[in-house]
């Protein structure tokens, strides 16, 4: 997991397989992120490809807690202000099957876990494995504007 600013995005091009990564970085700084819609936006086929989201933050209980097993998640922020929480493995118990259509597998919500604010141009990278949860409110319920960037690790 990593927690980092939009000035620091260029370091992570050269990690992971191949230049899916350099993609996925480029991909969020070369585009005007205000002006996306909401949906799936291709980079690179099933290999790359960026969710744009539009919604309010939930009271942090509400949230759901995740794991992918294929993909890598950049989780960035547009607009707004939400808490993303991070879970160690083995943390928490699985509450219900594998969904392989959309690489999630989501936990019992028991633990506080490491929580993050996350706000503009901020974002946090979850690796295959990592339980993370996003959409938490600070202190009222406020809109937010997101890009999930995919990353295809398998």
């Amino acid at each position: 997991m990593v927690f980092d600013s939009k000035e620091h995005l260029h370091y992570y091009k050269s990690h992971g397989i191949g230049d899916r990564y350099e993609k996925a970085v480029n991909f969020l700084l070369e585009n005007d992120h205000k002006d996306l819609s909401p949906g799936r936006h291709e980079i690179d086929g099933d290999s790359v490809y960026a969710n744009v989201a539009e919604y309010a933050t939930v009271p942090w209980e509400k949230a759901a807690y995740e794991s992918h097993r294929n993909y890598t998640d950049i989780q960035y922020i547009i607009s707004g202000k939400e808490i993303m929480t991070f879970a160690a493995a083995g943390s928490l118990e699985v509450s219900g099957a594998y969904n392989a259509e959309k690489d999630v597998l989501f936990f019992e919500n028991t633990h506080s876990g490491t929580q993050f604010q996350v706000s503009d141009d901020q974002y946090l990278i979850f690796k295959p494995g990592e339980i993370h949860k996003s959409k938490g409110l600070i202190e009222k319920s406020s809109p937010i504007k997101k890009i999930v960037v995919k990353i295809k690790e398998i």
